[in-house]
């Protein structure tokens, strides 16, 4: 009997998968390890890994050689080295779409409470404190400028949904020519212009070497002094550090902040004492709803690869053995 080890959860338990599992056929066997060392001892007999934040190195691929898929429960993969995989002839599936437009709710919900200081003011109430001048400037959408960069799934809902409530939307992304227009009729510039035109700057992007710290202390210096930063695609994106000495000194609106460079955040992180901020802990992905569809298809592609079944949102397919 082929055997599925959820090496690493981010769910409270595991009882749709192992359901899944016992539905196919197929052992399942779970624990809480993440690190390169605790997926070796505890994956040493498995076909097939389910993980959330597993990193995957090629130590961890030479140790497994009868490995033949490691499905994520999520959309970006910079924890897994995929040519150790491929070399290894495993596959690596992830889940794609699943939270478009839980993610896309999430960051304009974040871009709003930062204009209109919503957990400033919320705070002040509960404190007994009856004065929205005190956190003024309050701003509005309409005059402003909401710049997307990355222009995949969820940075087009984003774009879509800022439109809609009236923002003038821009855009950026590696795919598309600066100078034109999308299909949906946001002007593409280049990146340094985004951030110099935008009075929302929010990011969609997958993390690679050329995205890590692309809002950088000089990138920042770019931006105007009443911009609101919005994260929700990979921590290190932002240089959180960069970010919020920025946001000390008064160089930027506020920020709204869903991904950090180390999760769970430090309790001691500069952007947790850093003004204007709306701060969330990497939920922007989850609703109920994207939640199961992520979890059935992330468990679905483990079940269909160890069955011989070529599975949906494979990154290397040719690291298949059938």
């Amino acid at each position: 009997m082929s055997k599925i080890v959820i090496t690493d959860s981010d769910f409270e338990n595991n009882d749709f998968e192992f359901a899944m599992a016992r539905a196919a056929g197929v052992e399942i066997a779970a624990f809480q390890g993440p690190k390169p060392q605790d997926i070796i001892r505890n994956a040493a007999d498995a076909d097939a890994i389910v993980t959330s934040y597993g990193t995957f190195t090629p130590e961890v691929f030479a140790a497994l050689p009868n490995l033949q898929v490691v499905s994520r429960t999520g959309i970006g993969y910079d924890t897994i080295d995929v040519p150790a995989a491929t070399k290894n002839k495993t596959a690596v599936c992830v889940v794609p779409g699943y939270g478009t437009e839980v993610v896309s709710d999430h960051a304009i919900t974040l871009a709003l409470c930062v204009l209109r200081r919503m957990n400033e003011t919320d705070a002040d109430m509960r404190a007994g404190i009856w004065d929205y001048a005190r956190h003024r400037p309050l701003g509005q959408v309409h005059g402003r400028t909401f710049g997307v960069v990355g222009m995949g799934e969820i940075g087009r809902a984003t774009a879509r949904k800022a439109a809609g409530l009236g923002f003038r939307v821009i855009c950026t992304s590696r795919s598309l020519v600066p100078g034109r227009r999308t299909p949906e009729g946001y002007d593409i510039v280049e990146y340094e212009e985004l951030l110099r035109r935008a009075d929302v700057a929010s990011f969609h992007t997958a993390l690679t070497p050329d995205t890590r710290h692309m809002l950088d202390a000089h990138a920042i210096s770019l931006m105007k002094p009443d911009a609101i930063v919005v994260n929700t695609a990979r921590g290190a994106v932002v240089d959180t550090a960069a970010l919020a000495e920025a946001l000390k000194a008064g160089k930027l609106w506020g920020a709204g902040i869903d991904v950090f460079e180390n999760e769970p955040v430090e309790r001691d992180h500069p952007l947790l004492s850093a003004p204007h901020t709306v701060l969330t802990p990497h939920a922007a992905y989850w609703s109920e709803e994207s939640g199961e569809e992520l979890r059935r298809r992330a468990m679905q592609a483990a079940i269909d690869v160890v069955s011989g079944v070529r599975p949906m949102d494979c990154l290397n397919p040719e690291a298949l053995r059938f």
